[in-house]
């Protein structure tokens, strides 16, 4: 039998990204135990996945959790996030590894001088590149998501029950962020009601477009709801308007109907929507005749250029015909 540690310390969409390698090294490799090491306040993104046998966290350092790794005898670790603390984890624990290429030259070179030579490639088939030589392959079979069967219906309007959109308003930088103006011009387009997704600091945003456009059908569940209802409103939902953001991830683990709007990151860093099965369920809007842009692998908490142009100038009046 063998015990694997597989590691991603962060962030939400990050994580649900390497839900099918969870799925085929347990499903593939038979009598493994697959354990996972993360970050504590992500934890409800991976407890309820049973194809994992184990999970490890840790609050703020590394160190909290190496005792109990130690504990574990792992046969082999599979780092998934690559960076200084997965070297250390790796380096204490002493036990066979595997990694993928981030590509961060590649990454670098895009970014300050606009050269792409990225491969045309989704970094889910990159994980299994990695994983080729203890001889797991891709199943296809896209993202999983486990929200614990959340009912989260009951909480809407009656008029909301049958179908509904997703906006996930939520962005972790400015520049990955849809602005209000748009948000406003998609909302007046959409042919039915709106539920607002994000945390505490998307709820004054919410509130905003709700009394910009007093006539229209909106739910503020911002700030309101766990992660893991979120996920199951976006389960329910008809389809899902997002930017880069990890909500994105999980609408695809459901295979929804998507629309993602790109700012300052671009689709070609190998992290947009991952719906094998269903490709055509994902429509990108991104500007692409900016040569500024990609301006980030990441992004900025404003525009470099002061213009923020990548999401102004993006046209959302098709967004629902489109899709």
């Amino acid at each position: 039998m063998q015990k694997i540690l597989l590691i991603r310390f962060s962030s939400i969409g990050d994580i649900v990204l390497t839900s099918p390698v969870i799925r085929a090294l347990k499903l593939q490799l038979k009598g493994a135990e697959v354990h996972f090491l993360s970050k504590k306040r992500f934890v409800s993104i991976l407890e309820n996945n049973p194809y994992l046998t184990k999970i490890h966290t840790f609050e703020q350092s590394i160190n909290e959790v190496i005792p109990q790794l130690k504990q574990e005898k792992f046969d082999l670790i599979i780092d998934l996030h690559k960076n200084l603390r997965s070297l250390i984890v790796k380096r204490k624990l002493g036990v066979k590894s595997l990694s993928f290429d981030k590509l961060n030259f590649e990454k670098w070179l895009y970014v300050q001088f606009k050269i792409n030579r990225l491969p045309k490639k989704h970094l889910v088939d990159r994980y299994f590149d990695a994983l080729k030589i203890i001889g797991v392959e891709n199943d296809f079979l896209g993202l999983d998501y486990f929200d614990g069967n959340e009912e989260v219906k009951s909480y809407l309007p009656a008029s909301f029950r049958n179908q509904y959109v997703a906006f996930a308003l939520a962005g972790t930088y400015f520049t990955k962020k849809i602005p209000f103006e748009k948000w406003t011009e998609m909302a007046k387009l959409s042919p039915l009601p709106m539920v607002f997704l994000g945390g505490e600091s998307e709820y004054e945003l919410a509130e905003k477009l709700i009394s910009e456009n007093k006539n229209l059908p909106f739910f503020n569940a911002c700030g309101n709801f766990t992660l893991n209802q979120s996920a199951a409103f976006i389960r329910e939902a008809h389809m899902l308007i997002t930017g880069d953001t990890g909500l994105m991830h999980i609408a695809a683990a459901y295979q929804k109907k998507i629309v993602s709007l790109w700012g300052n990151t671009v689709p070609e860093f190998g992290m947009y929507p991952y719906i094998p099965q269903k490709s055509a369920h994902v429509v990108v809007l991104e500007n692409k005749e900016l040569n500024c842009r990609p301006c980030s692998k990441l992004g900025f908490h404003q525009c470099p250029k002061k213009h923020f142009n990548c999401m102004q100038q993006l046209d959302v009046t098709k967004v629902f015909r489109q899709i």
